[in-house]
């Protein structure tokens, strides 16, 4: 497909994964082979609307967990959680939480990585250039209006498949 990877998943048991800018369902399997190619365990959370027939079970064999986003379901400390229980777990998610343009992230996913106390590495589609960018983790201080344009910082300039929407 042309696409390249430029950097290093860390060698860590627990972190987050973030994949922006997401504005195109091709994002999906740039992010599959850019997990196989880097040998990355981790599952990812969708919406649940993704996980009906018939094409549902593929969803879930390829490590997806449906997400009801129609009500509040305290999902971050249920994720928090899972990080909690488990000796090894990585999660991929969308910040923007939909492939649509927004003004602002969905802030959950930094919630999630301060709880569990885990770094959140940054993934870059950057379909100007076909490249999979995977910067340095990020470990998150508490202070989420000091962290979150640090985290943005990673991104700027960069254009998703639909250029208008990233």
């Amino acid at each position: 497909m042309g696409w390249r990877i430029q950097g290093e998943m860390p060698q860590l048991k627990k972190f987050l994964i973030i994949l922006a800018p997401h504005t195109h369902w091709m994002d999906f399997f740039v992010a599959l082979f850019a997990r196989t190619i880097l040998q990355v365990p981790s599952k990812y959370a969708a919406k649940a609307s993704l996980f009906k027939p018939p094409l549902g079970f593929i969803f879930r064999a390829l490590g997806g967990t449906p997400v009801n986003r129609t009500k509040s379901t305290n999902m971050v400390q249920a994720i928090i959680d899972i990080y909690n229980q488990k000796e090894e777990f990585i999660l991929s998610m969308a910040p923007e939480g939909t492939r649509k343009k927004v003004d602002e992230w969905k802030t959950g996913f930094y919630h999630i990585a301060n709880g569990a106390g885990i770094p959140i590495v940054r993934c870059v589609f950057d379909f100007e250039n076909k490249v999979f960018k995977v910067l340095p983790p990020f470990y998150p201080t508490g202070t989420i209006e000091h962290d979150l344009p640090l985290i943005k910082k990673g991104y700027e300039g960069i254009k998703g498949k639909i250029p208008e929407y990233s």
